[in-house]
């Protein structure tokens, strides 16, 4: 009998509830009187003395049974005035309480209420903090991990913007500007890169003279080529006269407003849609000296009354029609205008044709290495017996110095940013393009940074969070340890004392 004594009564917490009421020590209708009592609770707490004690018992999450006994033990100190010679208390507030707890000691409501209590904070409060706390700090993680990946890519894309620049040849500052100013100084460096041109003499006598040797070709090779390394980077003028220009008017490139609509100002006329017995009017004013394969009369008429004739009329030009001008036309002898005062290498056509010849000239050269490495038998030495000694005398070596002059040249004038520049040259909107492009890139850069300035926001609302979190862990589980005290305790003493071991109360 005495082991039977010391025996330990073990009870799972989760099945607390049901056990008590199993053992009978508690009724199975125990809400519903918890409920009754509850009412009453809340109705007596808005009546209570002045007692700091009382404040703190009733500013806890959950008023119960031990809460309630020790409020009855202070109101008898508070109340003792209200006492008859009885031994019994007149005060309202008294007697609540003490009904109160008689309710509650009624069928033992309490210990199920307490049983319940227990149950829900160990099964459904503290996982269910746990588990915020536990998305807390995976949000956190991830937060991190995008503004790490926000940053990096932040970083990518500037140096994106700036690899971009540094192919342009521009800082970065002010696109529009810098790429403006690039265009401002590529005469100067077409100009260089004329003068540097005249190291091309041998490779084209060369070239000249291995094409006449081989083909018996008479004619002249590489003209632009020959000019250009002759003359520089000679006017448009200079080339088609072939006298220099003792007075060089460059034309003046203005903007056009991105908002004009060139399609307006091209008046085609009317198109008669009957059997070509009208006249077709072509509002185009031609000048004197263009060559359309009809005679035409300075400050004459013509007019063809034939079918589907046309009428040239040399008037004044209408608003919004096109006057076709040669170059050269009506400019006095000596001054280069218009198209005349433009650069070869500036000319689109001249400077694509200079480039053609340079590619020319460096396919040759490269061809002409490759045969000098296997002419080491006796008949391949005896093709060139009879060349000029211009072939005859040319090494290796000296034809890979020539190869290395002509691919410096092309790299000059091929590279991306003379291409760059020469776009921006030829159409002024190019570079609102080119702006608008770095600009883009900037600009998701600088959007990346913004988000991660918000995920940083958000990783530090989650941190607080969680910080808000643990401290109600740790009030739960100080809450559920003095439930499992109490619990234990009472069950003791009706088992005789016999120690009572709640197993499971884990928040």
């Amino acid at each position: 009998m005495e082991n039977v004594q010391n025996l330990p009564i073990d009870i799972q917490t989760g099945k607390l509830p049901d056990w008590l009421v199993d053992r009978r020590h508690c009724s199975l209708k125990w809400q519903s009187a918890v409920m009754v009592i509850r009412e009453k609770i809340n109705a007596a707490i808005q009546d209570m003395p002045e007692s700091e004690e009382i404040k703190q018992l009733l500013s806890g999450l959950h008023i119960h049974y031990f809460h309630c006994l020790r409020i009855v033990e202070i109101l008898k100190g508070t109340e003792a005035s209200s006492k008859n010679i009885f031994g019994r208390y007149s005060s309202q507030r008294m007697k609540d309480w003490q009904e109160i707890v008689s309710l509650y000691e009624k069928d033992n409501a309490y210990l199920a209420e307490l049983a319940s209590l227990l149950s829900r904070t160990v099964s459904y409060e503290g996982p269910a903090l746990r588990k915020q706390i536990a998305k807390a700090q995976q949000l956190q993680q991830e937060l991190s991990r995008r503004e790490l990946e926000c940053q990096s890519t932040a970083a990518d894309m500037k140096e994106r913007y700036y690899a971009a620049c540094r192919q342009y040849g521009i800082v970065g500052e002010n696109v529009a500007r810098e790429l403006q100013a690039l265009v401002k100084d590529l005469p100067t460096t077409l100009e260089e890169t004329g003068k540097r041109a005249a190291c091309l003499e041998d490779p084209i006598k060369l070239y000249a003279a291995f094409t006449n040797f081989v083909c018996d070709w008479s004619e002249p090779v590489l003209p632009m080529l020959s000019f250009i390394q002759q003359k520089g980077n000679a006017t448009m003028y200079e080339w088609r006269t072939g006298r220099a220009p003792t007075v060089i008017e460059r034309p003046v490139v203005e903007e056009a407003p991105p908002d004009t609509v060139t399609e307006e100002k091209i008046d085609w006329g009317d198109w008669s849609a009957g059997a070509g017995t009208e006249a077709v009017n072509s509002g185009i004013t031609v000048k004197d000296s263009v060559d359309w394969g009809v005679t035409l009369e300075s400050g004459k008429e013509i007019q063809d009354t034939g079918a589907g004739g046309i009428d040239w009329d040399e008037s004044e030009p209408a608003a919004g029609e096109i006057e076709l001008v040669d170059a050269g036309t009506d400019c006095p002898e000596g001054i280069a205008r218009g198209g005349d005062a433009l650069s070869l290498l500036e000319s689109s056509q001249t400077r694509n044709q200079f480039i053609d010849e340079l590619m020319e000239l460096e396919l040759f050269l490269c061809q002409r290495l490759s045969e000098m490495s296997e002419e080491g038998d006796m008949v391949a030495m005896s093709q060139f017996q009879l060349a000029p000694c211009v072939i005859q005398a040319q090494s290796a070596q000296r034809v890979q110095a020539m190869l290395a002059d002509v691919r410096r040249l092309l790299e000059g004038l091929t590279s991306l940013r003379m291409q760059h520049l020469f776009m921006i040259q030829a159409s002024p909107r190019y570079v609102e393009r080119v702006s608008d492009m770095l600009r883009q890139k900037l600009k998701q850069a600088d959007i990346l940074v913004l988000k991660r300035a918000s995920l940083a926001q958000r990783r530090q609302e989650a941190l607080e969070e969680q910080a808000n979190l643990e401290p109600r862990i740790d009030l739960l589980a100080a809450r559920a340890k003095e439930l499992q005290k109490l619990i234990e305790a009472d069950i003791s003493k009706r088992y005789n004392k016999r120690p009572v071991n709640l197993m499971g109360v884990h928040v």
